[in-house]
């Protein structure tokens, strides 16, 4: 039996996850400090649902609780869900919801790197990456482009962020990912860790001193890391002068080079199009 909770009073201290704390602020949200994160949309919390996240509250719009969000509801049993009309949850949250959903979880136990590559043959390592949308982007392209999984630099955007998760259309929680430990200092010891887990690194750089996408030796390698900076700063130079490999992806028309999005899904199409079977995610939010 699920609980119905019409919203009357926009200050009560249960919608404070949803309208008034930052996510940096959930990151150590409750008693045990685990932390919480915030799910938009059926299609992302029902993938965070099928991964073992563990739900919280609902925040939904009125007419959602009987119809697009009813079987989301049915798998989590006696969980608060707060409703009200639209235009009020939009009050509440400053945006409108895709959807018109919301759900509180608990944050997962993250990964080491060690963990989130065993077994795998071509991983995606950003550095520097900030921006929400284009971490949510470049794990929509890992998922779809036969990446087995995503390591990031301590100072990238959190992929459980709402806006990473909702564009990476709930790809977050099914590509394994970790952060690069604060102890496993970037790139120096990063790199070492990655040959030691028997990976050839790839620096996608704006060099002339590459060797193509498509080379048949990067093609060959049985264990890749493809490693992706930040739009205009690119890769520190420390990261392309340790690497393996440094590639760069033809331009024309005199455009200099494409974001990091774009760049990771030529990457991940080129570098693992040999593994794949047809996988594609529609254009649906």
């Amino acid at each position: 039996m699920r609980t119905i909770i019409g919203i009357t009073d926009f200050e009560a201290p249960e919608l404070d996850v949803y309208a008034r704390l930052r996510e940096p602020q959930l990151l150590h949200f409750g008693t045990d400090g685990s932390g919480i994160f915030i799910a938009e949309s059926p299609r992302v919390i029902g993938r965070a649902l099928d991964a073992g996240c563990v739900p919280v509250s609902f925040l939904a719009e009125r007419r959602h609780v009987e119809g697009e969000a009813r079987k989301i509801l049915e798998r989590c049993g006696d969980i608060p869900v707060y409703t009200a009309e639209l235009d009020v949850l939009t009050r509440i949250t400053g945006f409108r919801l895709t959807r018109g959903m919301l759900c509180a979880m608990r944050r997962p136990r993250p990964l080491t790197a060690e963990e989130a590559c065993r077994g795998a043959a071509r991983i995606a390592v950003l550095e520097h990456v900030v921006n929400p949308t284009n971490v949510g982007a470049v794990f929509r392209s890992a998922a779809a482009l036969n990446i087995d999984a995503v390591l990031l630099t301590p100072d990238c955007s959190d992929p459980l962020y709402r806006r990473a998760a909702r564009v990476s259309m709930g790809t977050v929680f099914q590509i394994p990912w970790a952060y690069m430990e604060e102890e496993v200092r970037w790139p120096d010891k990063g790199l070492a860790l990655l040959a030691k887990l028997g990976f050839k690194t790839v620096a996608m750089a704006l060099r002339d001193d590459t060797v193509d996408v498509d080379d048949p030796e990067l093609l060959a390698q049985e264990r890749l890391a493809i490693v992706l900076g930040t739009e205009g700063e690119g890769l520190e130079p420390g990261t392309i002068a340790g690497c393996d490999y440094t590639v760069r992806i033809p331009m024309a028309h005199g455009v200099d080079s494409l974001n990091v999005a774009a760049a990771s899904a030529v990457a991940f199409w080129e570098l693992g199009r040999k593994r794949g079977k047809g996988l594609c995610f529609t254009m649906e939010d």
